[in-house]
């Protein structure tokens, strides 16, 4: 009676009290130490008690709004020259104050991409001079948390928050954008924030509204999904294991689902379940890129089979599918990332079960990692069962197979899941430019890669601005040099990336096909890369006209035995290291059909020679992983690797 006392004296205060008034508070990124984009409308927005009057002030202005019905403010102040610092003061008719100090006005750049845009300055060339010279106060620097959200959310992961430039913040921001804002800021004179917003391995449909991806009808039945996910998880995994089983029967219509057929009691026994498959000692394993079944049965008592459980497999690289006597139990993506899946008692079965996981790897390590203790089912009354040991394995072709689907709402390879969490949270924010650095997870669809570059510039200029400029880097040199004209993913992904800028008035592409390595996925040179970077910034979006245009191809056109390609801006090239460029082909219609070719610059003009008996239908330039590019602009940068049909 004294606790229901106590409750209902409590449950009083409240009812008298009502509830605490909000605080007021600043928008995700706004914090102490900040850049704002000069000469440019100054919006500022946070959240105070609904209805509450809220003066914003700053630089001897001062803007005043009312909270919404959510609890929602915004004031928009007139653009300010670059300067500071300054501080924003947010302050309550009740006199709660919010101050933000040592703002500075500037030019504010958004640094995104995958794993070359986030290598961090610790990593690039000649780290200890980087960081040893890179204390500076009108360099501000705002990392953002590596998150991934369903729907757009209003804050972001971990509330990070601007810090000034110097050795400690510095050391693990992306070291292109930090050595891309420093060579701005040395030559202009403008305090300079920059926000590092990337994460190694993701694809571009991750950094893309749902609403742009919408346009694509191939990808609606997977957002119908991701809309599921946010109100019934278990459903939308239900209804993502239809498209993937839908996607193995059309791959393998004569390969069953191993757990339809009795098939899995003949597999191989897995060497070490916990390891690469390719440390096994297999043959048939030992440079496997692809799938492996695995299966394992184990037995359960009735009172175990009548509760619900929680599935621990470890870690898997990189994307498995479980399923548990034929019920999908859970699936994900993650490079070694340990799993755990929920397990309803209907799935399960006094006696003896099926456990079966598709693992699907693209390159390096592979399988199922462990460690033991990792590999179990474990129960409400405490008991458990191990699952380390007793696995059995089958190889799934790789060459059959290709990329299986994955779930929408994976991280780094579903949809709009890190625009959500990394973009969106950075509301109205006015830029002056946006810096871009990917593809690479996306080289094996090349031929999507254009149309999803487009809708994701589209979609950040709804979001910032409709002037909002955007430099593309382009995929450098990977692999082996080509001995003789062959297919490319990396080569039809950078021309996806020429193509995607190329009649856009408001994007250039930063060509960095000479700053790769062969044998090395994230060069750290990534000073060179931010050289290019700020002159092609210093046309597009400080406008020197000093800087001259980068060739571009326009069209071609055959003649008897020759082939014109026509380029602007094309006129004062040079060939380097030989007395003609290399490097181009002549290509019949169907795929594979192509031939290195002699070539001839003439003025703003390639002519290339017919061979004999081919009969050309597209021209290509730097085609390959990592071809050689021996014709260079006024600026010694290579010219852009292209194809165009011949007319």
């Amino acid at each position: 009676m004294r606790v229901s006392s106590f409750a209902a004296a409590l449950s009083a205060l409240w009812l008298v009290a009502g509830p605490a008034a909000a605080a007021i508070s600043f928008d995700a990124a706004f914090s102490d130490h900040m850049v704002l984009q000069q000469g440019a409308p100054i919006a500022v927005s946070g959240t105070a008690e609904p209805g509450a009057q809220v003066s914003v002030a700053i630089g001897g202005r001062t803007e005043t709004a009312r909270a919404d019905e959510a609890g929602a403010w915004r004031v928009v102040f007139p653009p300010m020259q670059a300067g500071g610092p300054y501080e924003i003061s947010a302050r309550g008719a009740d006199g709660d104050r919010r101050v933000l100090s040592d703002v500075l006005v500037g030019d504010v750049f958004l640094c995104s991409g995958q794993s070359n845009m986030a290598w961090p300055v610790s990593r690039a060339l000649n780290p200890e001079a980087a960081l040893a010279a890179s204390a500076k106060d009108s360099i501000r620097l705002l990392k953002i948390e590596r998150a991934s959200a369903v729907t757009p959310a209003k804050t972001l992961a971990g509330a990070p928050q601007w810090r000034v430039s110097g050795p400690e913040s510095a050391a693990d921001f992306s070291a292109l954008c930090f050595f891309f804002g420093k060579r701005l800021s040395e030559r202009y004179g403008a305090p300079i924030g920059l926000i590092d917003s990337s994460w190694g391995g993701s694809r571009i449909e991750a950094w893309i509204s749902a609403e742009r991806l919408a346009a694509l009808p191939r990808l609606r039945p997977f957002l119908e999904l991701l809309a599921l996910y946010a109100d019934d998880p278990r459903k939308a995994g239900e209804g993502f294991a239809a498209l993937w089983t839908a996607w193995w029967n059309k791959v393998f219509p004569d390969a069953p689902l191993p757990w339809t057929t009795d098939e899995a009691a003949g597999w191989p026994a897995a060497p070490d379940a916990k390891s690469s498959w390719k440390d096994w000692g297999a043959p048939e394993l030992a440079d496997h890129d692809g799938m492996v079944w695995f299966a394992k049965t184990f037995v359960l008592s009735e009172a175990q089979a009548a509760q619900d459980a929680v599935l621990f497999l470890g870690g898997v690289d990189e994307v498995d599918m479980t399923w548990l006597n034929g019920a999908f139990i859970g699936g994900m993506f993650g490079w070694g990332d340990e799993r755990r899946y929920e397990v309803p008692a209907e799935a399960l079965r006094a006696g003896e079960n099926e456990l079966f996981v598709n693992v699907y790897s693209s390159w390096a390590g592979a399988g199922m990692y462990g460690p033991d203790e990792k590999m179990r089912l474990v129960f409400p009354d405490g008991s458990s069962i191990p699952l380390a040991e007793g696995w059995r394995y089958r190889k799934v072709s790789a060459a059959a197979a290709g990329a299986p689907p994955q779930a929408p709402w994976q991280s780094i390879n579903g949809l709009s899941g890190l625009y959500n969490a990394m973009i969106a949270p950075l509301g109205e924010m006015r830029l002056k430019g946006v810096l871009w650095y990917q593809g690479e997870s996306n080289t094996g669809e090349p031929e999507t890669y254009e149309t999803l570059l487009r809708l994701m510039i589209n979609d950040w200029r709804a979001q910032f601005g409709a002037d909002l400029p955007f430099l593309v880097v382009q995929l450098p040199a990977f692999g082996a040099a080509p001995s003789e004209p062959a297919e490319s993913g990396w080569a039809g992904l950078r021309d996806a990336q020429r193509r995607a800028v190329a009649d856009d008035p408001l994007a250039d592409l930063v060509v960095a096909i000479d700053l790769g390595d062969p044998h090395e996925l994230h060069p750290p040179n990534k000073q060179a890369v931010a050289e290019r970077a700020v002159r092609r910034a210093r046309r597009l979006i400080y406008g020197e006209d000093s800087v001259r245009p980068a060739p571009a191809p326009l069209r071609a056109e055959r003649k008897g035995d020759a082939v014109t390609v026509f380029f602007a801006n094309a006129g004062d090239t040079q060939i380097v290291s030989a007395r003609e460029p290399i490097a181009f082909e002549l290509c019949e219609a169907a795929p594979g059909a192509c031939r290195f070719v002699a070539a001839r610059l003439d003025g703003d003009r390639i002519v290339l020679k017919v061979p004999r008996g081919l009969k050309p239908a597209r021209v290509r330039y730097c085609w390959g992983d990592a071809p050689i590019c021996n014709w260079r602009d006024a600026h010694a940068t290579p010219v852009t690797p292209f194809e165009l049909a011949i007319e």
